[in-house]
């Protein structure tokens, strides 16, 4: 009977560990998506500029458009007429001396070459002023044609995952679909006599298998496709039959099952079928029992097909969480086409002493103060890795490092950003 070898790294050298498979992921395959679909997807190919960006001189203030030199000693100019963005300035050349009253976002009729502000003028009729002690440089309140982007300049590389402004800016340059990389297939196995699905009334001594659900939405925000297999029940061949199916998939994701129990059978039958272990333990609190390995390809056979990175989560449910930010986060990001980066971390003072541990890393639910200035971050109260409820009041974790036994009030510590 196999069994995995005993490995136990530091929080930080599990992760470089992770980040160094990370980097030797197979590129997944290619599909095409219609952009208004692309959020969250990573780009496989460039985005160029069709067009100069912006297309002509822009305004970016109501006002006046003029030649900045015709603004000495409180000159009067001339109105000429007007332009609203969406037009174009059909009056003919500006004279010396005239102007033309322009909206924001308009084109800058040509021979002009600044805005003045419509609120630092004085009008007239069909005459403006503007004082003397106001100075206008060329170009100010403009923003010239091609300033942003050159006609076929790149403008999103491949490796970009698509948000918001990444959609805004591939819709100005006419890509009304995209090609992306395809998301990997990740297979999520919930292990455990206790659990029983969500619609199912417990008995007392069982609990609702959450665990599956939370690492389906973790799957899919992290850009990958979760699948739910059947819950693994604490006996050998349902798990043999879980890692079975599983190992087709991409990724494979266990919660609990990974301690040192007797009924901890999760590495053993991984073991059985030819596992590599990376590590089989991280100096972490919570979340010291997660395992990394990787499946070999199958050579042969209907099944036959590529290998298979695996984690092993523990059970309990902020364990499960915690770990899935910390390691497999990164590693899904990559498989899925993205570029190979460590989790969100981000600096913060504490607003509340708390203790560290000797020899563990702790990533703590907590929550952060997005305050301008001073981000703050105090630690949530809680009962333990199994408390859903203090994981949901938090809206990140506090990391702290090992070696420090307590850190105060106004310490700066790193934030995990989720």
């Amino acid at each position: 009977m196999g069994s995995a070898p005993l490995q136990v790294l530091d929080f930080d050298a599990a992760l470089a560990m992770v980040l160094e498979y990370a980097h030797a992921v197979k590129r997944p395959g290619l599909e095409r998506v219609e952009l208004s679909a692309s959020r969250g997807r990573v780009l496989a190919e460039e985005v160029r500029a069709d067009r100069d960006q912006p297309p002509f001189d822009r305004s970016t203030r109501d006002g006046f458009a003029v030649r900045a030199a015709d603004l000495m000693e409180g000159k009067r100019l001339r109105v000429a007429g007007q332009v609203r963005a969406g037009e174009s300035w059909q009056g003919g050349e500006i004279a010396a001396g005239g102007c033309v009253e322009i909206m924001t976002g308009a084109p800058v009729p040509e021979g002009l070459d600044a805005v003045v502000m419509v609120e630092h003028v004085a009008r007239d009729g069909a005459e403006v002023r503007v004082p003397v002690e106001r100075v206008l440089r060329v170009s100010e309140n403009v923003v010239p044609q091609g300033a942003e982007a050159r006609t076929g300049d790149l403008v999103l590389g491949r490796g970009t995952q698509m948000g918001a402004a990444e959609i805004a800016l591939a819709a100005s340059c006419g890509f009304a679909e995209l090609v992306v990389y395809a998301r990997p297939m990740v297979a999520i196995v919930a292990t455990g006599d206790e659990l029983v699905d969500v619609g199912e009334e417990p008995e007392s001594w069982q609990i609702r298998n959450s665990n599956g659900y939370a690492l389906n939405a973790l799957v899919e925000e992290a850009g990958g496709f979760g699948g739910r297999l059947a819950v693994a029940k604490d006996v050998r061949q349902e798990v043999w039959e879980r890692v079975a199916q599983g190992r087709m998939w991409d990724l494979m994701v266990f919660s609990g099952g990974v301690s040192m129990g007797e009924y901890d059978l999760v590495e053993e039958v991984l073991a059985e079928f030819g596992a590599e272990f990376f590590f089989t333990g991280v100096k972490m609190q919570p979340g010291k029992p997660v395992v990394f390995g990787r499946l070999p390809a199958r050579t042969s056979g209907s099944g036959a097909g590529p290998e298979c990175y695996f984690f092993g989560l523990p059970g309990n449910p902020v364990s499960t969480q915690v770990t899935f930010h910390c390691f497999v986060e990164p590693l899904l990001r990559a498989m899925g086409g993205g570029a190979v980066e460590g989790p969100r971390f981000v600096q913060a003072t504490l607003s509340e002493g708390v203790e560290g541990k000797a020899g563990l890393t702790r990533v703590l639910p907590a929550r952060v103060t997005y305050d301008r200035v001073k981000p703050t971050v105090r630690v949530v109260g809680w009962q333990g890795s199994g408390d859903l409820g203090a994981n949901a009041r938090a809206n990140c974790y506090a990391v702290l490092p090992n070696g420090v036994e307590k850190f105060d009030v106004g310490n700066v510590i790193t934030v995990l950003l989720r």
